[in-house]
């Protein structure tokens, strides 16, 4: 047995473990519930609707997004509707992202909305990311946004334009893809208007791995009526060496 041999594969091949563990990250749904100030998604609760207050389009006031209990159960054949339930699935596009509708309350906001030029931000938990993920919408034509990463080292600056919700997004698109695709909108009194083809999009700000993210600030221009959905990270999760082998280290409050 060449022991030599060995001993010199043996850390090459635990470094290589290691590199490849540390690209395995945690699904973090960023709490945004203090930003939320709009309700667009009409709910079913207690045997009854919820009517959206303020929407999707016409400055917040023409059309809204009903979940798929609430259309059914308004009369809506075949309904392009939201699913009932608020998780979105992973894809191969994006993790598993958490909007905050939901049939069981018809009371909470359920997004944030900006008319018009305006910014908001938000704390996210102080870690790595390999990806951090915003559910947008943009009516009423794109959105251009301005977003600011800051790290525990300085800050990084990023702009993107959102297309509006009705256009159709490229597969081979590096930072935009559908989270959830082809719905109908309601109007007043969550009358159908349109049956399909809008869309809830969601923008991969692409964070800088190497660096620790302590907050994130997104600004847009006048054009464009801007719906804030979500904002999900996937954390790079480092491994230590205990006892020969390698362990994951223990979850924090808010991963899933």
């Amino acid at each position: 047995m060449n022991f030599k041999l060995i001993a010199f594969l043996f850390p090459c091949l635990l470094m290589a473990s290691i590199s490849i563990a540390q690209q395995k990250g945690k699904v973090i749904q960023i709490d945004i519930d203090t930003l939320l100030n709009a309700r667009p998604v009409t709910t079913f609760t207690d045997g009854s609707l919820t009517s959206w207050t303020k929407g999707i389009d016409g400055g917040g006031d023409g059309d809204g997004y009903l979940t798929m209990a609430a259309a059914v159960f308004h009369g809506d054949k075949a309904p392009h509707a939201l699913p009932d339930v608020s998780l979105i699935p992973a894809n191969a596009s994006h993790p598993a992202v958490k909007l905050h509708y939901d049939n069981a309350n018809n009371w909470n906001n359920q997004a944030r909305y900006v008319a018009g030029e305006g910014s908001f931000a938000f704390d996210v938990l102080h870690r790595k990311y390999t990806g951090m993920y915003l559910g947008l919408t943009s009516s009423e034509g794109p959105s251009q946004l301005k977003i600011t990463l800051v790290y525990q080292d300085g800050i990084e600056t990023k702009e993107f334009n959102l297309p509006d919700y009705y256009n159709d997004i490229p597969a081979t698109d590096a930072n935009f893809s559908y989270l959830v695709h082809d719905l109908a909108k309601w109007g007043k009194k969550d009358v159908m208007t349109e049956k399909d083809h809008h869309n809830i999009d969601v923008l991969n700000i692409h964070p800088d791995p190497k660096r620790i993210l302590l907050r994130i600030s997104v600004s847009k221009t006048k054009p464009g009526f801007l719906v804030f959905w979500s904002a999900t990270g996937v954390t790079v999760v480092r491994k230590s060496i205990h006892g020969g082998g390698v362990n994951k280290k223990s979850p924090q409050p808010g991963e899933n």
